[in-house]
């Protein structure tokens, strides 16, 4: 009851982020781990935590269906000449610019899961890790290893449970070593030679530097950079002035974006432990 009522608090609080120009010192110093730590799981996601981010989802969609539209400057920000950032078949796209290092993005984690649990099939979440420098960029190529390795599902949940619950990672505390995030990743099934070798590839330094144009390209109204932050479409970024405000605009430039098409609401895709997208088929979320 505790973790659930702090959550539901995080989410009244006025808005907080992860900001580039500002990152938590780290420990550069830190040498690498002369042998892959050992693999280890996160431990098991909170069932309070989940009915929080449930409640919240609930909360966010009822509010977005009462609330006057949102407004342009204030709620979102258009962003000139935005496209989205991976989604190609006509689907309602919501992109997380988020870091697993991000202490704020942890916090309303279980609200995303919640939301992605019931997206309606018109509606596609993507995530775009940030990588704003020290610890940010490790984990932002150990995301893209393990989305080419179908680890993603399992795994991006357990990833902010491990460094911001468990603190088996340290995040921004220090610096991880591709050796010590890939040992995290063994855990659920990956070669840690394998993983290492793919976060130092071209392949992924390529999808990290197209993540950061897509970044760069979000804020280019003279906003600092920040986590988390929703773009839906590629062409509205939601602001807000605390996390419930987020969601509330969030869902409610989905349904702008449905209206836009002159589609009507679908049923939402049925609850699944293993999503992990965003809004649903009512109203949405920066």
């Amino acid at each position: 009851m505790t973790s659930r009522l702090a959550l539901l608090l995080l989410v009244l609080l006025p808005l907080a982020a992860c900001k580039k120009d500002a990152p938590a010192p780290v420990d550069p110093a830190q040498p690498p781990a002369a042998d892959a730590p050992a693999a280890q799981q996160a431990s098991a996601e909170d069932p309070a935590r989940k009915a929080a981010g449930e409640a919240a989802v609930k909360a966010a969609e009822e509010a977005a269906a009462k609330a006057p539209p949102p407004v342009a400057g204030t709620d979102y920000v258009e962003i000139a000449n935005g496209q989205p950032f991976d989604t190609t078949d006509g689907r309602i796209e919501i992109a997380e610019i988020f870091g697993y290092v991000c202490p704020f993005c942890a916090a309303v984690q279980p609200i995303v899961s919640a939301m992605h649990a019931k997206l309606p099939p018109d509606v596609h979440m993507v995530f775009v890790p940030a990588a704003f420098g020290g610890p940010w960029d490790n984990y932002a190529k150990a995301y893209y290893t393990a989305e080419a390795m179908g680890l993603v599902d399992k795994t991006h949940d357990a990833m902010f449970r491990a460094i911001h619950l468990d603190k088996t990672l340290k995040g921004e505390r220090g610096m991880d070593t591709p050796e010590d995030i890939a040992a995290f990743y063994a855990a659920y099934g990956a070669d840690p030679k394998q993983f290492t070798s793919s976060m130092a590839s071209f392949a992924v330094a390529a999808k990290v530097n197209r993540g950061k144009q897509y970044i760069l390209g979000a804020f280019t109204n003279g906003d600092s950079p920040s986590t988390p932050t929703f773009v839906v479409n590629g062409k509205y970024r939601v602001k807000g002035k605390s996390m419930d405000d987020m969601f509330r605009i969030l869902n409610q430039l989905v349904v702008a974006e449905r209206a836009k098409k002159g589609a009507a609401a679908p049923a939402p895709a049925p609850a699944s432990a293993a999503t992990a997208e965003a809004p649903a088929a009512a109203p949405a979320r920066q």
